[in-house]
């Protein structure tokens, strides 16, 4: 397609009608069926670093104390990531699991309880309930939002409910204003699972800072990254106290050091290592700046996808004041792609050099949940009509969620925004020739 071509079609949406722009490319053939791809540039490559992180590491490695209890790098990075995002405390931990881990632990969450969680996650939401032998208990999800769905939050709440574990995916703040509402009426725990919410905001203030805790990931796919690597915020001193001393073998906060045979209560060896907190520290100095030109792109590219007829953007809840984009998230109506299935879609995309997912796949019905809710442990923790109840738990939202949606990796929002036009250009190029390729 030439350039002069191109430009047309991309304004077709403000000066004609979605016909225009389907005509002009009815003799592109795509690339998955052998005609020339949109484009054919590789996307920025992630992790981003420099002098910046070389520097920070040899600092820390110099120094001979790569251990929290006798170096400098962890606790620097906690006091920094507390500034970044607004809390009073925070606890640098040796990944996202262990984090929410630790806050479920704080929390005295356990056998017997019940905690609410969506199933469109990340396995980890549901190992660390497993790992407390409490009952994972779903929530369907808002298919527009991709984030539990408040509104059917009060029904699933039990006796036994102790906890709700609202997941803010993709950096998109779940409904805080009617989950909070219901934990304040109902005295539950609320742990904010923004493992992938870095600079997410609910009502102008930072997301983890909303619930009891807020839990964060620094895995290596995430915005702001160490490899592995993890953290809780909280604005709850006591919590903060448990919190440590959990997740360092049971040792105090306060009035004991970190090399002294002293214990106030069980725990576990969930720290961060100083090579982990130097590389954060150094990958700090870009988190605002990448961070803002993916909420332009994304933006930008919500306003040309929506415009594509069956092509409906992630929405965001009107509390949402930031929507720090992890995931950029897409559903597509099958019927407005002549019954295209998902798997063909992303094929056709991918072939046009767009790297498409599928997103996650439903938590709620992997196979070794079964086996789990079967074990003798859980048989002799909870009833037998009650774990029988949990099977039943359908969740047609999440259905419908992980039936439709298409997901980018945030790397490609950190394209020049001629690249998002790239992407417009291939989704309606593939819809164009729907038919076609859903025969193949």
């Amino acid at each position: 397609m030439g350039d002069f071509t191109r430009r047309a079609f991309l304004i077709a949406p403000a000066v004609g009608t979605v016909a225009a722009h389907l005509t002009l490319l009815a003799d592109e053939k795509p690339a998955v069926l052998g005609g020339k791809p949109v484009r054919k540039m590789k996307y920025p490559g992630w992790p981003i670093f420099d002098q910046r992180e070389e520097q920070a590491l040899l600092t820390a490695l110099r120094s001979g104390k790569w251990f929290r209890g006798n170096g400098k790098e962890v606790s620097r990075f906690e006091e920094a990531y507390a500034k970044v995002t607004g809390a009073k405390f925070c606890l640098a931990t040796a990944n996202g699991t262990s984090a929410l881990f630790t806050s479920l632990k704080a929390v005295d969450v356990g056998p017997g309880d019940e905690v609410l969680i969506p199933p469109y996650t990340f396995v980890a939401t549901l190992n660390v309930v497993l790992l407390q032998h409490a009952l994972p208990v779903w929530v369907d999800v808002d298919p527009e939002t991709c984030q539990m769905d408040a509104r059917k939050v009060q029904a699933a709440v039990t006796e036994r409910t102790r906890a709700i574990i609202p997941v803010h995916y993709g950096g998109n703040p779940a409904d805080l204003d009617a989950i909070l509402a219901i934990a304040k009426k109902r005295n539950l725990r609320v742990i904010e699972d923004a493992c992938q919410a870095h600079l997410a905001a609910w009502r102008g203030r930072n997301v983890g800072n909303w619930g009891d805790t807020g839990c964060f990931s620094f895995q290596a796919s995430k915005n702001l990254n160490s490899g592995e690597g993890g953290a809780i915020i909280t604005n709850n001193e006591t919590l903060m106290d448990r919190c440590y001393s959990f997740h360092n073998q049971g040792r105090k906060r306060k009035g004991g050091g970190d090399d002294e045979f002293s214990y106030s209560s069980p725990g576990n060896n969930l720290r961060l290592t100083e090579f982990q907190a130097a590389v954060l520290l150094a990958q700090m100095t870009r988190l605002e700046e990448q961070s803002k030109t993916r909420e332009q792109n994304a933006q930008y590219l919500n306003n040309m996808l929506k415009e594509i007829p069956g092509v409906m953007p992630q929405r965001s809840y009107d509390g949402c004041t930031r929507h720090n984009q992890h995931t950029y998230v897409f559903r597509y109506d099958q019927e407005k792609f002549a019954g295209m299935t998902k798997p063909r879609l992303l094929k056709a995309l991918t072939a046009e050099g767009i790297p498409a997912r599928g997103g996650y796949t439903p938590l709620n019905k992997v196979e070794f949940l079964k086996r789990v809710m079967q074990s003798r442990i859980y048989r002799n923790l909870y009833p037998k009509e009650r774990l029988a109840q949990l099977e039943q738990i359908e969740c047609p939202g999440n259905e419908k969620l992980c039936r439709e949606a298409v997901v980018f990796s945030h790397n490609v929002l950190m394209a020049p925004r001629s690249e998002m036009e790239l992407i417009v250009e291939a989704v309606r190029k593939v819809q164009a020739h729907a038919a076609e390729i859903a025969k193949t």
